[in-house]
């Protein structure tokens, strides 16, 4: 089979690889060749485990020809943010802390998708310890966007969005603790997943926000993000937060249309998305209505107070999770006159900007006489917003909003205002602080041609309404 003839899905890559139309090797040698003709522009990633993966791919073929079964993602090329451990392979968060050091284990999400027969291209670029929402804070330079590269991709997973969007491998994964699959998503025009806390393990992810935090897939269709998040999700038993339930057919959810379902408009939404981006929203509740769904009003009166909230919770948890990275186990290592000296000069070399103002600012919020005018209020904000969802979800079945309130935006637009970068993430924080689903789906373009994509937000364990409302909005023109 042709280069130009293998497909281009990952469940069609898959269909030809398990049937012998084509090899796990074949189609990763493409991937590797379009990785070096233009990763040199995008800088999607970090490291490319180029043997790894024609071991992974070769091993994967030999099944094939023995007759032995193989998953459900036999020969799929799929990126990793290098937040995620992989066994013998660096894992640096993009920070100059963690340069050089390599797990001991696998992420289990990582022994899933070999389980599953995927293979590991390489690991992508990130915002640092997945702190930002361009991309821009990585320690290896920016990624940019395959659509326009004089703009940003999104963050925190830029990489992986823009690894997608390049077409250098159909599917990646990312980690989302406040909308770092779903706006990246958004701004390279692919789909984007985060699923309910708790039904992905969490286990191998260097952690952020420990309450926030769950890996979800990127990919070029609804379907194949169905696919990735069957292969993912399940039970963990070395998790303490994953949930002990079977994962649903979200292959078949996804296209089983939305006739009945009730579709919620929020009426308080949050004002400040470009014109271009309000129109496609309200265009994607037409397409639904046309397609059978009733549309509702719902009221989320908190979703005000949920960037606040955010940016008190993931910081103070981000200042008790990076307080491991200190020089003396593994990583960077900034000699000093002594410990203390040493502990200083090693953050203060190894941590970039946006991690030690988060940092800071975190450990402001729960150091003493400060935790319950900050923190605790901040917990019980998370409190109201979790129940205005319930209440809302009591007349809708999913909601609607954009995933970001821009379209991409130039380098440097935003860098130098944190509040504005940080307003960036004003519709996809809320369902982390509730733990709920939610995915992003390609719907049109906005400003200078640029995608715009629409979120669905479902109830905790909701995947299977989410997959169904986003397989509709592509097939009323979402596709890219």
């Amino acid at each position: 089979m042709s280069a130009a003839d293998l497909p281009a899905t990952a469940a069609g890559i898959a269909d030809a690889v398990r049937s012998g139309r084509t090899s796990a090797r074949e189609v990763l040698e493409r991937s590797l060749a379009e990785v070096a003709a233009r990763d040199g522009e995008i800088n999607a990633f970090n490291l490319v485990a180029t043997e790894h993966a024609r071991e992974a791919a070769d091993r994967v073929d030999a099944d094939v020809a023995a007759g032995r079964p193989v998953g459900p993602l036999a020969g799929v090329p799929i990126a990793l943010k290098d937040n995620l451990c992989t066994r013998g392979i660096e894992t640096t968060c993009s920070s100059r802390i963690l340069a050089g050091w390599k797990p001991p284990y696998d992420a289990h999400v990582v022994e899933r998708l070999r389980d599953a027969g995927a293979v590991m291209v390489g690991k992508t670029n990130l915002d640092e310890f997945a702190m930002g929402s361009s991309t821009e804070n990585s320690a290896f330079g920016p990624s940019r966007n395959p659509l326009d590269i004089s703009r940003v991709p999104g963050g925190s997973s830029g990489g992986s969005a823009a690894a997608v969007a390049a077409g250098f491998v159909p599917v990646a994964l990312g980690s989302d603790t406040g909308g770092s699959i779903r706006q990246p998503a958004a701004l390279c025009g692919v789909v984007g997943v985060k699923p309910t806390y708790g039904r992905v393990s969490r286990r191998g992810l260097v952690a952020y926000a420990s309450s926030l935090d769950q890996i979800g897939p990127f990919a070029t269709t609804v379907d194949d993000a169905a696919l990735v998040c069957e292969a993912i999700a399940g039970h963990d038993a070395l998790d303490s937060t994953s949930i002990p339930r079977e994962v649903p057919d979200l292959r078949a959810a996804s296209r089983r249309g939305v006739e009945g379902m009730r579709i919620g408009r929020i009426v308080d939404l949050p004002e400040g998305s470009e014109p271009e981006v309000t129109a496609r929203l309200e265009e994607s509740f037409e397409a639904l209505r046309a397609a059978g769904a009733e549309v509702v009003d719902v009221s989320l009166p908190s979703l005000t107070y949920a960037l606040t909230a955010y940016y008190l919770i993931a910081p103070a948890e981000a200042s008790s999770n990076l307080a491991r990275f200190d020089g003396v186990r593994y990583g960077l290592r900034v000699p000093a006159a002594d410990t203390n000296s040493m502990y200083g000069a090693t953050r203060a070399a190894g941590f970039g900007d946006e991690v030690k103002r988060r940092i800071m600012l975190g450990t402001y919020a729960l150091s003493a006489g400060y935790y319950d005018a900050y923190y605790g209020k901040a917990l019980k904000v998370r409190r109201l917003i979790a129940d205005d969802f319930a209440r809302a979800y009591e007349a809708a079945d999913v909601v609607l909003t954009p995933t970001s309130p821009v379209v991409a935006f130039p380098f440097g637009e935003k860098s130098d205002d944190p509040l504005a970068m940080y307003l960036c993430d004003i519709f996809t924080i809320p369902v982390n602080l509730a733990g709920h689903p939610a995915m992003s789906v390609p719907f049109g373009t906005g400003a200078h041609g640029l995608p715009v994509g629409i979120q669905v937000l479902a109830p905790a364990l909701g995947e299977e309404a989410m997959f169904a409302v986003g397989g509709a909005l592509e097939s009323a023109g979402g596709a890219r």
